[in-house]
């Protein structure tokens, strides 16, 4: 396939995910990342993770933390969240995530709101106040308010498949697709800068779902992506019931890939390059970076609790590999809450 060939409609993205060429890959990663320069900047945006507590709720069948797995559970108190945050408003990250296991009892819903508000006073020097981002899973559309007006301003929320009975294969019968989706506009129509995004190289998962993807991203007009390639964790019943999924270079290539051409699609949102690229290749992220993403996520969690949000088996950036960035060439965007030009009004 030669990349002039190259159509951004269902048929045309497809042919490209299928695609296995390595000179056409190479091609459409150099157009991604010319693109990104043109519509968003050399800058990347820093967003400190903090994975608040790996309790959750839900069930999914891919998932390291589900509710039915062994693992030593934890949650971090509010005195240690500030603490990180505080580690993140130093290092002039300018945003941070609060990450967690999706739960939506009365104490944890008040305890997010005020940490969210007790963030929001942290002294961040000459740099504006930081930026919070939320991805706490599916809450009910009052909570999403309440966080909102608390200071949160993005929230992402992956729908992990756009195609609703692949979705419905690798979650358990009582989640629901559409109730996902109306997570997601509730989330829109509040006013958070609401980002989803799904996994690539899943078991059963075809390059017309792939391509689906995208233009659900497209369709929902999505200010900002977390996509990654799928990594299987041992103890999951989807790993256990031995479904194949594609090897672990074509599913580097294809979160690669996938970054590229949604840059394509959509110049000027921001889009992560995904902890699960790590994974696969030692320089995954940077590699994404140069494929079209234009924000990474260092973790800041406590180790001592970072290795026990265990979604997969994983490798994490952390604060002093940001260093390692820079002297690659890329271009870090300090002090800055990096939001998405596309969401029209957000400070920079």
């Amino acid at each position: 396939m030669d990349l002039s060939e190259l159509t951004l409609d269902r048929e045309g993205l497809a042919a490209a995910i299928a695609c296995e060429d390595a000179a056409f890959e190479a091609a459409l990663r150099e157009e991604a990342y010319r693109v990104k320069l043109a519509a968003v900047g050399p800058e990347v945006y820093l967003r400190g993770l903090i994975e608040v507590s790996n309790i959750c709720a839900k069930n999914c069948l891919y998932c390291g933390i589900r509710r039915d797995i062994r693992c030593q559970r934890y949650e971090l108190s509010q005195e240690e969240v500030l603490a990180t945050a505080q580690v993140a408003a130093d290092l002039r990250f300018g945003s941070v995530v609060i990450q967690g296991g999706e739960r939506s009892d009365k104490a944890f819903i008040r305890k997010i709101t005020r940490l969210v508000r007790a963030i929001k006073s942290i002294d961040t020097g000459d740099d504006p106040p930081l930026g919070i981002t939320l991805s706490l899973g599916e809450q009910s559309r009052d909570v999403y308010e309440e966080w909102f007006d608390a200071g949160a301003h993005r929230y992402l929320l992956r729908i992990e498949s756009s195609n609703p009975d692949l979705y419905r294969r690798i979650h358990p019968d009582n989640h629901s697709y559409d109730r996902r989706l109306q997570a997601l506009y509730h989330l829109k129509e509040i006013g958070y800068q609401a980002g989803t995004g799904a996994m690539i190289g899943l078991p059963f998962q075809t390059a017309e779902d792939m391509a689906d993807d995208l233009l659900f991203y497209k369709r929902f007009d999505a200010p900002m992506i977390g996509m990654g390639p799928y990594n299987p964790h041992p103890d999951t019943p989807l790993t256990l019931s031995a479904a194949p999924y594609p090897s672990t270079v074509r599913r580097f290539a294809l979160g690669l890939k996938m970054i590229a051409l949604l840059r394509l699609l959509m110049p000027d949102i921001n889009i992560a390059a995904a902890t699960a690229l790590e994974v696969l290749d030692p320089h995954g992220r940077e590699k994404g970076l140069l494929s079209g993403a234009n924000v990474i996520m260092p973790n800041i969690t406590p180790r001592e609790q970072m290795v026990k949000y265990n979604l997969y088996d994983r490798k994490t950036l952390n604060a002093s590999d940001v260093e390692d960035l820079k002297e690659a060439g890329i271009v870090i965007g300090y002090g800055r809450w990096g939001d998405s030009r596309h969401f029209g009004h957000g400070r920079s």
